[in-house]
């Protein structure tokens, strides 16, 4: 992506510039507070790098800037040799020659959270370089402040042993592991786990594992959640009380995965997927983290799951039409449970005055292919529906800042909004304001959709309410053959040259209000409202239970007996929720 590589290139920039400079400052002018001063930047711009590179490896810089604050220091001193410095600068060169391969050797380590067992000394270790880099911090304000050496000698060999401790706490989990499995592993033999979600995906992409805790939860089965990246593992372990380990090497997983297992959920089609597919005794089964009719949704690598779990028959469908052969009795008709809280609503009689309008672009995918993102042209739409009085939810996708073009133009699209709100007192809401709602509370609130290709449409059909899907291909025609959701929706095209065709049927006839409800049964499954959860939670207890499945028990694709559930017409479900 071009905003991780500009953010790449300058934090490399910051990083390497910034002890060079601090370093003259300090050795070759007499400006030793502003050189310390600059220290303290380059000491956090190598600690930024660290986080936009995770590999990076600053030993020079860190040198570098740990020979500036002793430079600087004893030309605060300014008393000649100091022993005491000297000791500090003995301790200081083997913390920062041992922080690499501590941080190597931490960064393979097993790491809980939401478990009885401490992992602190991975964490210490996988995060060395910044113990330092703080350590380092922490003696260019003592320069500043000319404090006593002596204390700054202790505080280094306090910062030694414990740096020590951890190495050699390390190097005994490797030359000497437990004959009764590590710490984790007897915790999570006693936790008796049945299922783990394995989850690994670039930084961002926790929403992926989020929107299902809830319904793993509700399985009522002890579980654990694997991820493969540290990043995610504050935020993940927040949102669940189930155990969440970071698993970064096979041997790892090999700790995490007890016997207790039977299934491995995944939400994505991640590369480190595999490492987890090798263990045959599991049951693999794939969610997808939304669904939609873009072309990951059909993705090949979906025949290595033993089941699929789609929303409706229309993914299916998907897989058919793009060509990938996978038997009919590994998909599983589950719904889409993240719908639940989304009210569905009938069709007025008339459009509403002044409509609220949900708008979610999506971003412009790792490949041209699966480019959808209508913010290039999304000032003429929202200029269109602010004319028409409408209030507007901008609700962008989690990826579109890391495209510098992308973020650009939300933001022309929030100075827009911002502009209309104070002129008019709409409501608007963008940016901050819309991320604290739940997408089913943006859905509630809003009267119409415009979206791009992607799986708010097929959450949004839910509702039985309009929608509008942006062409920003050269389709023409063939549009609604590749993205069949679209056939029931409104299509808006590039050059929006029809926008005002397409609102009024939005915002006011509505043509295809009756052809929506079987669209969406084929995408959302014909189950009840008042059990529509159910579906997913009897099929994953099935699977758990290790029943059905069978070549005496023929089944339909919802993996249940092959009587067809009940239909939902339009006013089956329109109770709030």
């Amino acid at each position: 992506m071009r905003g991780d590589l500009v953010r790449k290139f300058t934090a490399r920039g910051l990083a390497t510039g910034g002890p060079v400079l601090a370093f003259l400052v300090v050795a070759l002018t007499d400006a030793t507070v502003w050189g310390l001063c600059l220290t303290l930047v380059a000491l956090a711009a190598t600690v930024w790098e660290r986080r936009v590179r995770p590999g990076a490896d600053n030993l020079a810089e860190t040198t570098l800037l740990t020979a500036s604050v002793l430079v600087g220091y004893a030309r605060q001193l300014d008393a000649g040799f100091d022993p005491a410095l000297a000791g500090t600068a003995l301790v200081l060169l083997g913390l920062v020659l041992l922080a690499g391969p501590l941080r190597q050797a931490g960064n393979l380590e097993i790491r809980v959270a939401n478990l009885p067992v401490r992992t602190w000394v991975p964490q210490v270790a996988a995060r060395g370089a910044d113990i330092v880099a703080a350590f380092l911090a922490v003696l260019a304000v003592a320069a500043l402040a000319v404090l006593p050496t002596v204390l700054v000698l202790v505080a280094s060999l306090l910062m030694g042993a414990a740096v020590g401790v951890a190495a050699l706490d390390l190097a005994r989990r490797r030359l000497r592991p437990g004959a009764g499995g590590s710490a984790v592993t007897r915790a999570l033999r006693r936790h008796q786990p049945e299922f783990v979600l394995h989850f690994s995906a670039p930084p961002g992409s926790e929403y992926q594992v989020t929107m299902w805790l809830p319904y793993l939860e509700r399985i009522g089965r002890p579980f654990v959640v694997m991820l493969r990246e540290p990043e995610f593992l504050n935020t993940v372990a927040a949102a669940t009380n189930a155990p969440v380990v970071y698993c970064p090497t096979l041997r790892t997983m090999d700790e995490a995965l007890v016997p207790s297992l039977r299934v491995a959920f995944y939400v994505n089609h991640g590369a480190k997927n595999s490492h987890c597919i090798r263990f045959t005794h599991l049951t693999h089964v794939q969610l997808h983290h939304g669904d939609s009719d873009k072309a990951p949704s059909a993705n090949p690598v979906s025949a290595i799951f033993d089941r699929i779990f789609v929303a409706g028959e229309a993914a299916v469908d998907r897989y058919a039409r793009a060509g990938v052969d996978i038997p009919a009795e590994k998909f599983v008709v589950v719904g889409r449970p993240q719908v639940e809280a989304i009210e569905v609503r009938p069709r007025p009689a008339d459009g509403p005055a002044n409509p609220t309008v949900l708008y979610t672009p999506t971003w412009t995918g790792h490949h041209a292919d699966a480019d959808y993102c209508s913010l290039p042209v999304a000032e003429t739409l929202l200029r269109r529906l602010l004319d028409r009085g409408a209030t507007v939810i901008l609700r962008a996708h989690p990826y579109t800042a890391q495209n510098p073009a992308s973020a650009r133009q939300l933001g022309r699209l929030h100075d827009l909004l911002t502009t209309d709100r104070a002129s008019t007192g709409r409501q608007h809401l963008f940016a901050a304001a819309a991320g604290r709602l739940s997408l089913a509370e943006s859905v509630n609130r809003a009267d119409a959709l415009v979206s791009d290709v992607s799986g708010v449409v097929s959450d949004w059909l839910y509702s039985g309410k309009p929608y509008a899907v942006t062409d920003m291909g050269t389709d023409g025609d063939l549009f609604s053959e590749r993205f069949p959701l679209a056939a029931t929706g409104y299509v808006l095209r590039r050059d929006m040259a029809n926008v005002d065709e397409v609102l009024d049927r939005l915002l006011d006839s509505d043509p295809l209000a009756e052809a929506r409800w079987a669209t969406r049964r084929r995408y959302l499954g014909g189950f009840p409202a008042d059990s529509y959860t159910e579906v997913f939670l009897a099929a994953a207890r099935r699977e758990l239970d290790l029943t059905g499945w069978t070549a005496s028990a023929p089944r339909t694709s919802t993996g249940a007996p092959s009587s067809p559930p009940p239909e939902v017409h339009e006013g089956d479900d329109l109770r709030a929720r």
